[in-house]
């Protein structure tokens, strides 16, 4: 089953000898290995690039387990550059090699070689590649399947596929998986014996099940705004046990150096400017997340809105959390002043949407409740609400445009209908 990634192949593409290494990082089994060895390998051939002038160098294998050696490596790669082209070099798992980051640099200053490299989460993640290569490092980050990858090689109907998709999420693995067993057998075991561990061997926590622990607590707030003293609290309640704030920080910044969470922070609209606490988190995989509350606290309304975050951040969008004030006089004249919250805020360029998610708008108090914080805000960009509900879409005479969730994710212009 070959499932095609034109989003992330096409930035791979942009990028061909652009004098930087080329670094695809992301979660765990998201696809990077396959994006490269694969999708990206059958492309330069397909441009009509030689054979011999794509060196794969799988480092995981035990094949290649000499070249593990940092000097080996470059030498070997070195001696196999063809002079007369471009050389396309493909390393993955390239933090098994010694002193990588010297041979990466080394290998880049050598004329026709164009450098492209995946790593694991425990060893290569987005701050070491601003640290250690300088500007030599060109990030491409990648995502679990989106909702449209997944349907091009779902079998069955797109009703069932989303329930699928927002259950056991969407590792590419997980299609391989026949019945429920085996996706929550995957997936628990993926938590446990892969990111968990991932985490611990970057950096030494006192204790794993303190992890375990809070992971399941940031598991329960997605769609929630939370901050480190909410999590504390909530922690050492449950756990009967003390953990202190900084530390239960810290503990949430290795999730998302890890790429299994992802912080969306809180924007003042009318202010127009950042406040520092509370945030949201979303995870980058839902399958994940179910499994870490080993698939209770099904809240349809919180996993929409992180499928339709994930589905924002894909497309290459900025999303924060959207805050606006309103202000009124009570009864008896009093001055009151309201924050409402506008789901997201996304930015790319000079594009800007304005996106409220709701599960099921019930009745006409539903309505006025979701339409209400876009209403309040004074300028032209759009203002957009997805719902799962079976509805066309429809603009209100506010400028607020209906979307459904289906139209949302698999037409990729969706936003600009």
């Amino acid at each position: 089953m070959e499932i095609k990634r034109p989003l992330y192949l096409d930035r791979l593409v942009s990028r061909i000898e652009n004098g930087m290494i080329k670094i695809v990082t992301g979660m765990r089994r998201s696809g990077k290995s396959y994006l490269l060895n694969n999708l990206f390998s059958n492309y330069l051939l397909q441009q009509g690039v030689g054979q011999n002038n794509i060196i794969k160098i799988p480092l995981d294998n035990f094949e290649f387990r000499k070249l593990r050696d940092g000097e080996v490596l470059y030498n070997d790669i070195k001696n196999k550059l063809d002079p007369s082209s471009t050389n396309y070099i493909i390393i993955d798992e390239v933090q098994m090699a010694t002193d990588f980051v010297d041979v990466l640099n080394g290998l880049n200053s050598l004329p026709n070689a164009d450098i492209y490299v995946s790593g694991s989460n425990a060893k290569l993640l987005s701050k070491d590649i601003v640290t250690e290569f300088r500007g030599r490092g060109d990030e491409v980050k990648i995502y679990p399947l989106n909702f449209g990858e997944y349907w091009s090689v779902y079998e069955g109907n797109k009703f069932r596929a989303l329930d699928e998709f927002m259950l056991f999420g969407s590792l590419p693995q997980i299609l391989e998986r026949k019945d429920e067993e085996q996706k929550t057998h995957f997936l628990k075991n993926l938590l446990s014996e892969t990111y968990i561990k991932d985490i611990s061997e970057r950096y030494h926590p006192k204790n794993e099940s303190d992890l375990t622990e809070l992971i399941s607590v940031l598991a329960s707030s997605v769609g929630s705004l939370t901050n480190p003293t909410n999590l504390m609290n909530t922690f050492n309640s449950i756990k009967g046990a003390k953990m202190s704030y900084n530390t239960i920080k810290t503990y949430v910044d290795y999730f998302i150096d890890s790429f299994i969470v992802e912080k969306s922070k809180r924007f003042d609209i009318k202010g127009k400017k950042f406040i520092d606490t509370p945030n949201k988190y979303y995870f980058s995989d839902l399958g994940i997340r179910n499994a870490v509350l080993n698939f209770t606290q099904m809240d349809l309304g919180h996993q929409l809105e992180n499928v339709i975050y994930n589905e924002l951040r894909t497309r290459g969008y900025n999303v924060d959390v959207g805050m606006v004030s309103v202000r009124s006089n009570d009864s008896s004249g009093k001055m009151l002043r309201t924050n409402l919250e506008v789901d997201f805020i996304c930015n790319l360029g000079n594009r800007r949407y304005y996106i409220q998610s709701t599960y099921q708008l019930i009745d006409e108090s539903k309505v006025k409740q979701e339409e209400k914080s876009l209403k309040h805000i004074s300028d032209s960009f759009k203002k957009i609400i997805i719902t799962h509900d079976d509805i066309h879409i429809r603009r209100t005479e506010s400028g607020i445009t209906y979307l459904n969730i289906y139209e949302f994710l698999l037409n990729p212009a969706s936003l600009e209908l």
